[in-house]
């Protein structure tokens, strides 16, 4: 006699496993090398020659996993120095011929001045952006590689965005490359978008932000559930910081865009901002964090 309920069981495992989503894996290490070969150029503030030698770099990275990138070229006027500099956002698109798509983005610039060092001598010099600004880019440079190998859910645009962190303190001149690319968006509307910024820190603490919450609370929704799927301790459940950072500019553009940040970093907007204070650990739970939510 046939044990029905055991065919069932069997039926039910069978089909289960058949429907199962097959999510591609994130190399930690190759993350991190693009981590350490940013910071090799040195500070990438713009105006530099490693600012120019970077965003060739970065070029060449993306065009191997695509031929859909492209700059976005405009010039910003330094009125505290009084001159001109060339900043670009650099944009890789997945799968074109989806509608449906998803930004991800992470400023590539570096902070001209190290404005939180306590010697004063040492707050003209420009920070190596270990953690604050190569941290987001060496994940979707790894993101890259695995969008050119397996499809996700939807069409990805991967934005790396220059002049974040240009601006003095309390001045209007942060986020320059975001607030030009909300300003250019043309008829591009993403279903929502991801800003990474500092997400490489060893000791990773991830609160949502209060922007996010407050414009994007679906995309929040949506990243901490995954988030608690893979049982991340390190992402919080409450609000800490209200930061303004590359969201901004694109919420203001009527896209749902949330900031996936670490703001709790002692050497931010130091000298000390090294690759010693990142982990490949980190870099990975942030790349398997956005593959749940692309391919889930």
């Amino acid at each position: 006699m046939l044990n029905t309920k055991r065919i069932t069981l069997f039926l039910l495992t069978f089909f289960l496993c058949c429907s199962s989503v097959h999510l591609p894996s994130f190399d930690r290490d190759r993350a991190f090398q693009y981590l350490l070969e940013q910071c090799e150029f040195g500070p990438r503030n713009p105006g530099s020659i490693n600012h120019s030698k970077t965003k060739n770099y970065l070029l060449d990275k993306l065009s191997q996993g695509t031929n859909l990138v492209r700059m976005q070229n405009f010039v910003y006027h330094d009125s505290l120095n009084n001159s001109d500099l060339n900043l670009t956002n650099i944009i890789a698109s997945f799968y074109p011929e989806e509608t449906k798509r998803v930004l991800l983005g992470a400023h590539w610039d570096t902070r001209p001045s190290a404005d939180k060092e306590l010697d004063s001598s040492l707050r003209d010099k420009p920070i190596p952006g270990a953690n604050d600004g190569a941290s987001g880019v060496a994940v979707l440079l790894e993101m890259a590689n695995v969008l050119s190998k397996s499809k996700p859910k939807y069409g990805v645009d991967i934005v790396l965005l220059d002049g974040e962190d240009m601006g003095k303190e309390g001045s209007d001149d942060f986020c320059l490359g975001s607030k030009y690319f909300a300003k250019n968006l043309g008829d591009y509307r993403p279903q929502f978008g991801i800003i990474l910024d500092m997400i490489g820190d060893k000791n990773l603490n991830i609160y949502p932000e209060g922007y996010s919450v407050a414009y994007a609370p679906k995309v929040v929704d949506l990243v901490w559930s995954r988030a608690r799927k893979l049982n991340y301790q390190c992402f919080g459940s409450s609000v800490k910081h209200t930061l303004i950072d590359d969201h901004l500019p694109l919420i203001s553009a009527g896209v749902p865009c949330i900031d996936v940040i670490d703001f709790d970093y002692s050497y931010w907007h130091t000298l000390s901002d090294t690759p010693d204070k990142c982990s490949s650990e980190s870099l990975e739970k942030i790349g398997k964090l956005l593959i749940e939510v692309l391919y889930h």
